[in-house]
């Protein structure tokens, strides 16, 4: 009887009662990050799950269109994680400006505050906050083990030099600092190596401690070098007193030399290491020009030994395609978008893709840089780069229809997942091949070891001849990713590569 009545009871109580959600995140990217273990997406969250319904490229609200928000990016959560990807890189988040803007919603980098989240991200169905809508989303990536970085704009907004002239470099007649080529911009002041500006200090610490109390798990700093050491260090150890896990990227290359401005500072990717933060991009952008395995090579390794050289452990991306570069598919086709699949699930770095490139999109807007119907900015045209992912309106869900690039892109981060602990250990060696065209390397041990070869020609096929280090009668063969499996005859490959193919094949070889 006692247990018929406690069944009852049970029954009657509301089963919300027991859906608390007690989940807890803990914050673990800035070890995962050094270990080389990151699969990283680049969004924008203004066209992450936005819905373009006349197939234009862009959004026009009034005809019902949809723009990507927090809370319909909740939608696509399950779909990135389905994707191997267990990190997140949001585009900048913070409101742009209005005025000498690009495009018609302003560049995501044409930050108007720090201190305050992108209107155009608002849901106004939802009964949540602003602020709650993206602790929401952030919260749900969590429950899915996705981690979350936020980018922080190097600059700021014409608007915001109107209302705040003291946080920017000016010229001698007082007008504000145009960096490099960005028109939409204006540069912060960010001061010396012995003297800090406090204002602009200030600005963005208060844009921390916003992004943490959010619930995010690390920044991408957007043009690292413009700002000093010191600046860098006195805000990353204010992050570190917080949270030790915190991570921090520095968009930063040893490939470049120059500041933005003859006015501003230039901090050189090892300083800003040394500052605090746990990596940058290297040089593999740079793969995309190279037309011989020596130029391939000599861009590989220029990242690695620098590594090497650090004091302390640092990683880095790889940078093979940003929403800076042109798309993949429209620089050298399918071959070439695969061939960077592989390279970053074999290489010690950490994997980094755009929004976009899983599925082959060629970053084609159909009404691209022709006149706007409406705009939220003084400027009247969908202003876009050609073939990268747009930043300047509101525009369409980034997606493509290529099936074989969504399923090597899911196989190759699974791969990259297994095979982290070889690629960690091993050292990156280039291979003879016999053929100026392909390249070759293995990384790992003598018992276990990758092989990775491609044809750095995409319009032709091309030969080669590889022998192989260390394999006898005894090694086996494990093709990872192969057109057909490789005949090897006395520890070596003859074989014909098709045209901007790539191959992976694991070696085990007993140990005697």
């Amino acid at each position: 009887m006692k247990k018929i009545l406690l069944t009852l009871l049970l029954l009657s109580v509301p089963l919300t009662a027991f859906a608390k959600d007690d989940f807890v995140w803990k914050n673990d990217l800035r070890s995962k990050f050094l270990n080389n273990e990151t699969v990283i997406m680049e969004i924008n969250m203004r066209s992450f799950n936005s819905q373009d319904k006349d197939g234009d490229g862009f959004i026009q609200e009034d005809m019902g269109e949809v723009r990507g928000t927090f809370v319909n990016g909740i939608q696509r959560l399950d779909e990135i994680k389905n994707l191997g990807v267990n990190t997140l890189h949001i585009l900048p988040i913070t409101p742009t400006g209005k005025l000498k803007a690009l495009g018609t919603a302003g560049s995501l980098y044409s930050a108007s505050d720090f201190s305050s989240l992108n209107p155009d991200l608002y849901d106004k169905n939802s009964k949540l906050s602003f602020d709650d809508q993206a602790k929401n989303f952030i919260n749900e990536a969590h429950k899915r083990g996705i981690r979350v970085i936020v980018d922080v704009p190097a600059c700021g907004s014409y608007d915001l030099f109107l209302q705040r002239p003291d946080l920017f470099v000016t010229t001698p007649t007082g007008e504000p600092v145009l960096p490099s080529d960005w028109t939409d911009v204006r540069l912060l002041a960010t001061g010396t190596e012995d003297k800090i500006d406090p204002n602009v200090f200030s600005l963005y610490k208060d844009f921390v401690k916003y992004m943490m109390n959010l619930g995010v798990d690390g920044i991408r700093a957007d043009v690292a070098h413009c700002k000093t050491a010191s600046f860098w260090k006195a805000l990353i150890d204010y992050s570190r007193e917080k949270d030790p896990e915190f991570m921090w990227l520095a968009e930063s290359s040893e490939s470049w030399h120059d500041a933005v401005s003859p006015y501003g500072v230039f901090t050189s990717y090892d300083k800003l290491l040394e500052a605090g933060f746990d990596g940058y991009y290297g040089s593999f952008f740079n793969i995309k020009d190279c037309d011989n395995a020596q130029k391939f090579y000599s861009e590989i390794l220029k990242t690695l030994n620098n590594l090497k050289k650090l004091p302390d452990k640092k990683s880095v991306i790889g940078s093979f395609t940003t929403h800076d570069e042109v798309s993949p598919i429209l620089l050298k086709g399918q071959a070439f978008s695969d061939m960077i699949i592989w390279l970053n699930a074999t290489l010690p770095v950490n994997s980094y893709f755009v929004d976009g490139f899983q599925s082959g999109d060629d970053y084609k807007y159909l009404n691209a840089n022709n006149t706007a119907p409406s705009s939220n900015t003084d400027d009247e045209i969908y202003f876009t780069h050609r073939g990268e992912l747009d930043i300047f309106n509101l525009s369409r869900k980034p997606e493509g229809n290529n099936t074989y690039l969504k399923n090597d892109f899911i196989i190759g981060n699974s791969v990259k997942k297994s095979l982290v602990p070889v690629i960690n250990k091993g050292n990156f060696t280039p291979l003879k091949t016999g053929n100026p065209k392909v390249f070759a390397y293995t990384i790992g041990n003598i018992d276990k070891k990758i092989l990775v070869y491609g044809n750095l020609n995409f319009k032709d096929s091309e030969k080669v001849k590889i022998k192989i280090p260390d394999y006898n009668k005894k090694s086996t063969v494990v093709p990872l990713k192969v057109t057909t499996i490789p005949a090897i005859n006395h520890g070596k490959i003859n074989t014909v590569m098709s045209a901007g193919e790539i191959v992976v094949i694991v070696i085990k070889t007993p140990l005697k």
